[in-house]
């Protein structure tokens, strides 16, 4: 019986895509040596509140691949997703929470780009908390049904991962990238790369 399992692998690679998200603001890439001291505070502040979230959604990613690896009955994997999703959802809204109490970076249109990067994020948390929502409410007792509903969240987990991080992007360019990177908290932020040849 194939069951759950397959169907939460994809689940699972679906979900370390959306982990790519929160790299974009652990600023990696580029070294900077002299930006202004007035970015270096706002990119220190930035990367010491990412930092405990982009663990956060580590942990969740992690969660979520241990139960394609047991053997899970439907309940272990709907309440893992479940609150993986929740984690998700409440990490991404820590994070644009994080960048609007930052304020604007101070480089060109720097006001802009903040506001993009924490609309998109909020809007990454509450496509999390519907992928909850949507977790919660498949039927467990019914294994084929249950598989079923698990595709058609993988497939929007999948959507979720490869779309919009371009404001995300945009906001550590240039300057903003360059002094992110001078910060401990932001190298520490970002998760060993995972190359695991699976």
């Amino acid at each position: 019986m194939e069951g759950t399992k397959p169907v939460n692998k994809k689940l699972a690679v679906a979900l370390s895509g959306g982990a790519v998200l929160v790299l974009a603001l652990s600023g990696c890439g580029g070294s900077g040596d002299d930006s202004d001291a007035k970015l270096d505070a706002w990119a220190k502040q930035v990367c010491v509140a990412v930092q405990p979230q982009a663990k956060k959604i580590q942990a969740a990613n992690t969660a979520i691949q241990k139960e394609t690896s047991d053997n899970s009955t439907p309940e272990e994997v709907q309440k893992t997703d479940s609150q993986a999703f929740q984690d998700m959802s409440d990490a991404y809204k820590a994070i644009g929470a994080a960048v609007n109490t930052a304020g604007a970076p101070d480089v060109d249109k720097g006001a802009k780009k903040q506001q993009d990067a924490v609309n998109e994020l909020n809007g990454i948390s509450t496509s999390y908390a519907t992928l909850k929502k949507q977790v919660d409410a498949l039927d467990t007792k019914d294994q084929a049904k249950f598989a079923d509903g698990l595709k058609g969240i993988a497939t929007s987990l999948d959507k979720l991962s490869t779309s919009g991080n371009d404001a995300l992007k945009t906001l550590e360019e240039g300057d903003v990238g360059k002094a992110m990177t001078k910060q401990e908290a932001c190298k520490t932020a970002t998760p060993a790369a995972s190359a695991s040849a699976a």
